[in-house]
């Protein structure tokens, strides 16, 4: 009887702590509607005296943490409301709440309409790369085709910046070459592929006229009225008629054929199977004249994935799939926020076929104010574009499963190799955005500073900067590095740090020399909230300020790869750099430099190869054939070169 009792007053227990629970959830609601607000005991007071300053306004959100680090960036209709959400002492997903407790500080910009903070939220998470945001880092640009149709005598180019300036056909992925199809048209329809300016009087015909490619408008070959037509057809061709064309192609193969030209006929014959694939991938109950963006979304609740498949005029132009690292905000937040960063490099289609909820009427009004249009949102239920958003919910879903352990193999390539590299070095804070610099020159010619950044253990190469050496002479590797960081440190604390923030570390390519001559800058410049590593190239050991003694990290290890891949990559900028700036210089004066080149072997040299690039990659056995130049001379030469 007792435990019967116990019993019963642990479950009206239970009830009176449900009742509690539910009591406190209704009063919380309460005080939210009332304008009172809960918040999170935890929150510092500069957070909270900012929160009573919130304005209603649309606008854009900055969090920032202890280092004042931007960590995410959002964007909000009402600012006082969206900002405050985070701070209320409620339950939250588990990556708002790693957020929130790392939020010592934020900003806001306040901007006329929530079309403009979306276009803002866009351009910062850019600019920051906040660690909570979802991230586009395969951002790239897909190739287009574009018809000069401005032009009197319109061409044929493959561009990846869409204007309003002539007619695209794109973007092409998923294995169509873009150059294939361009000489198929200028094979088939003759139009032309130069940017040869067409004047008054008649040029001389080029090779491509020669070759049956072109109709040689630039010579006055061919009427505007004739050449319009070729035109017309090529927009048609491009435009997915391909049968013209094939049959045209299948008629000059047989031609080659049996005049025993066999190999211009197996080209024929690779362009036509080429034709007959993109024929294919026609999608025969759908228009012609839809162009859309099918996506499709997966997630296994650690990573996720997004599945683009691209339509044009109704045919197939490719798919590509994005893996996320999902963010702390909202999912249809999230969603929006993605498509803005992808559409900002490339033209948004007339519809997008999705199951995705999200802000329909916000993107709409994005999509006005970039393409002065609105665009058709289709969530379908059945019909041909069903089965597309299923196909790429399946490529999806495939995608997410075949590549999970390369995602998270990916993670310990980047992000947790950074975290690992700060505990193995003792650096002050997580080295987010790392720089390296390298320095390179011939005897003390054209000397270049290098400047790569790696953002979370990746390359993220619109941050990376080139120096050109000013004050020093002669092959300086110390002062040279002296002066490209004093140049950059200069530029901290100034407004110019928006351009160039802060590193959380900077790697020199180099050992004990190399760091205590860049130690010298960091004093001079009262710079102390920086860390500052070198990697020896020998050994691969890192050399810190913390002990006389190199770091040794296994060499397996993706902590050492990731200062590895950061070294190589200066390496290579900073090569890159002084081989554009070197071949521009002239030729002769350059080798007057090589002991044993003269006059009259220097002009050898420059007739033989005509740029000093080519003379760089030569080998020796090349080099010796020139008049003039033996095998010693060729070895000198070669030697010289070899220095970089």
């Amino acid at each position: 009887m007792a435990a019967s009792w116990q019993r019963c007053g642990g479950f009206m227990a239970a009830a009176r702590a449900a009742d509690r629970e539910r009591a406190a959830k209704k009063f919380r609601k309460s005080l939210e509607k009332s304008g009172r607000v809960v918040y999170n005991r935890n929150m510092n007071e500069v957070v909270r005296e900012k929160l009573k300053l919130l304005p209603d306004s649309p606008g854009v959100y900055i969090m920032l943490d202890g280092d004042g680090t931007v960590i995410y960036v959002g964007k909000a209709r009402v600012l006082k409301n969206r900002v405050r959400q985070y701070f209320h002492a409620t339950e939250k997903p588990y990556k708002v709440q790693a957020m929130v407790e790392c939020i010592a500080d934020f900003s806001y910009i306040v901007v006329p309409t929530e079309v403009d903070a979306l276009a803002l939220e866009n351009t910062l998470i850019k600019k920051y790369k906040p660690k909570y945001n979802i991230l586009l880092k395969d951002d790239k640009t897909y190739p287009y085709i574009k018809v000069h149709t401005r032009e009197e005598f319109p061409r044929i180019s493959i561009t990846r910046r869409v204007k309003k300036d002539g007619k695209y056909f794109g973007p092409f992925m998923g294995g169509v070459n873009c150059k294939e199809i361009v000489d198929i048209a200028a094979k088939v329809y003759h139009i032309r592929t130069c940017n040869v300016r067409i004047g008054e009087k008649p040029a001389r015909p080029c090779l491509n006229h020669h070759l049956g490619r072109c109709l040689a408008p630039c010579a006055h070959l061919v009427s505007k009225e004739e050449y319009a037509e070729r035109v017309e057809k090529t927009l048609a061709f491009l435009g997915g008629d391909y049968e013209e064309a094939a049959r045209i192609l299948t008629e000059k193969m047989a031609a080659f054929a049996e005049s025993e030209e066999f190999e211009l006929a197996l080209d024929y014959r690779e362009k036509i199977k080429m034709l007959a694939k993109l024929g294919q991938r026609r999608i025969t109950s759908m228009p012609k004249d839809v162009d859309a963006d099918i996506w499709a979304y997966a997630t296994n609740g650690i990573y996720a994935v997004l599945s683009l498949l691209v339509t044009r005029r109704g045919v197939m132009q490719g798919s590509v799939c994005f893996p996320l690292d999902e963010g702390a905000g909202e999912r249809s937040e999230s969603f929006t926020s993605f498509l803005t960063q992808y559409y900002e490099a490339q033209p948004i289609p007339h519809e997008l076929i999705l199951e995705e909820q999200f802000d329909d009427a916000l993107f709409i009004s994005y999509c006005k104010k970039k393409e002065g249009r609105g665009v058709e949102i289709t969530r379908p239920k059945f019909g041909v574009k069903r089965e597309l958003l299923d196909m790429g919910i399946r490529n999806a879903a495939e995608y997410l499963e075949k590549s999970v352990s390369a995602i998270a193999h990916k993670d310990d390539m980047t992000v947790r190799a950074c975290e690992k590299l700060q505990s193995l070095l003792g650096l002050s804070r997580y080295p987010r955005r790392m720089e390296c610099y390298d320095i390179s020159n011939i005897s003390g010619v054209d000397k270049v500073g290098s400047m790569v950044v790696f953002t979370d253990g990746e390359a993220d190469k619109y941050e990376y900067r080139r120096f050109r050496v000013k004050t020093v002479e002669g092959a300086d590797d110390f002062a040279s590095l002296r002066e490209v960081l004093g140049r950059r440190l200069a530029k901290l604390g100034t407004d110019e740090e928006a351009r160039f923030p802060r590193p959380q570390l900077i790697v020199i390519d180099g050992g004990k020399g190399q760091l205590s001559a860049v130690k010298a800058i960091f004093e001079e410049y009262r710079v102390t909230d920086i860390d500052l590593v070198a990697l020896a190239k020998q050994e691969e050991e890192v050399f810190t300020l913390h002990s006389s003694e190199p770091v040794r990290i296994d060499r397996r290890d993706y902590a050492l790869k990731v200062l590895q891949r950061i070294r190589d990559e200066a390496h290579r900028f900073a090569i890159t750099y002084f081989r554009n700036l070197h071949s521009k210089r002239n030729l002769a004066s350059v080798l007057e430099e090589i002991e044993g080149v003269g006059k009259q072997k220097r002009l050898a040299l420059m007739e033989k190869f005509g740029t000093i690039d080519k003379i760089m990659r030569a080998d020796e056995e090349e080099l010796a054939k020139t008049a003039g130049i033996g095998k010693e001379l060729a070895s000198r030469i070669r030697q010289y070169f070899d220095q970089l």
